[in-house]
């Protein structure tokens, strides 16, 4: 029996023309990539504003650049012109200075003229009156001319860790902010001391001492007769060497130095000197004077 050819089916045919063709449809859905449309939205904006954003960041840098270089120059060139005149200025003032300067010592030179003029009319109306002797002692003792003989020198110094505030503990009604410093009334119990002991004339650091001298402090600065003295203070005392410097070991003032030694580090030494040479004082001062009459009494 012959058999039927079989039947073959159809596949379903594309609702679209170009369903078959879907690269090239795809191509043609999608024809730029992200890179390509981030250049075209670049290329518009260019278009919007005239000039990419990273080319006007870049101009106004410039911009600024040049200001600030035209500041800096305009600046240089006011102070090269200024220059001169603050130099001149300057040596204005130091001339100034020095004419000052010099007119100081002018005055300081003939004060100390006249003060020896005084003292040396002074020794003479004493010679005339029969009382030499009696004014050369009164002058030694006044501080009023320089002396020289035996005597003891004793140096008085800070602590060595004074700078990181002493070794002990604190010293009570002290204006110092270190504990191992030399304090005024540490140099005012050492002089006091030496004139208890027999001393017949005392210089500090130079400074000769008479019976108006005030030893003081400002800040951390010891002053003698509104003197600022630096550390160490070298005092020199002329008397009797070896009883003076025995004296002054075993007075109170001499124990109280010995104990800040011990507690506190300050350095101190005291030695017999043969001949020591102690300068007039600056100025001696007399409050009030009275003549006498011949009987002595005022």
């Amino acid at each position: 029996m012959p058999q039927e050819p079989p039947v073959r089916s159809n596949p379903a045919r594309p609702s679209r023309p170009d369903a078959s063709m879907s690269l090239i449809t795809n191509v043609m859905d999608h024809s730029l990539d992200d890179g390509y449309a981030e250049a075209a939205a670049r290329k518009k904006a260019v278009g919007e504003s005239g000039m990419p954003k990273t080319f006007r960041a870049k101009l106004g840098l410039a911009a600024g650049l040049v200001l600030a270089a035209l500041v800096v120059t305009l600046g240089a060139a006011q102070a090269r012109v200024a220059a001169p005149v603050v130099a001149k200025e300057r040596q204005e003032l130091i001339d100034r200075i020095d004419r000052e300067t010099a007119a100081a010592d002018r005055l300081e030179g003939a004060v100390d003229k006249l003060r020896d003029d005084v003292s040396a009319r002074q020794r003479q109306a004493l010679r005339h009156s029969g009382g030499d002797a009696r004014a050369d002692l009164v002058g030694v003792l006044a501080g009023a001319t320089e002396v020289h003989g035996p005597g003891v020198k004793l140096v008085v110094d800070d602590a060595r860790e004074v700078g990181s505030g002493g070794s002990g503990g604190p010293r009570g009604a002290s204006g110092f902010s270190d504990t191992g410093r030399v304090r005024d009334r540490d140099m005012q119990r050492v002089v006091n001391g030496l004139w208890q002991s027999g001393a017949e004339a005392v210089s500090v650091n130079g400074q000769r001492l008479t019976a108006l001298s005030a030893i003081r402090a400002a800040g951390d600065a010891i002053l003698v007769d509104n003197r600022p003295l630096v550390p160490p203070y070298t005092v020199l005392a002329v008397g009797d060497g070896n009883g003076l410097k025995t004296r002054f070991q075993d007075s109170p003032d001499g124990l109280y130095l010995d104990a800040l030694r011990d507690n506190y580090g300050i350095r101190a030494g005291i030695s017999v000197e043969s001949d020591l040479r102690l300068p007039a004082a600056p100025s001696v001062i007399v409050r009030t004077a009275q003549p006498s009459t011949e009987k002595g009494t005022s």
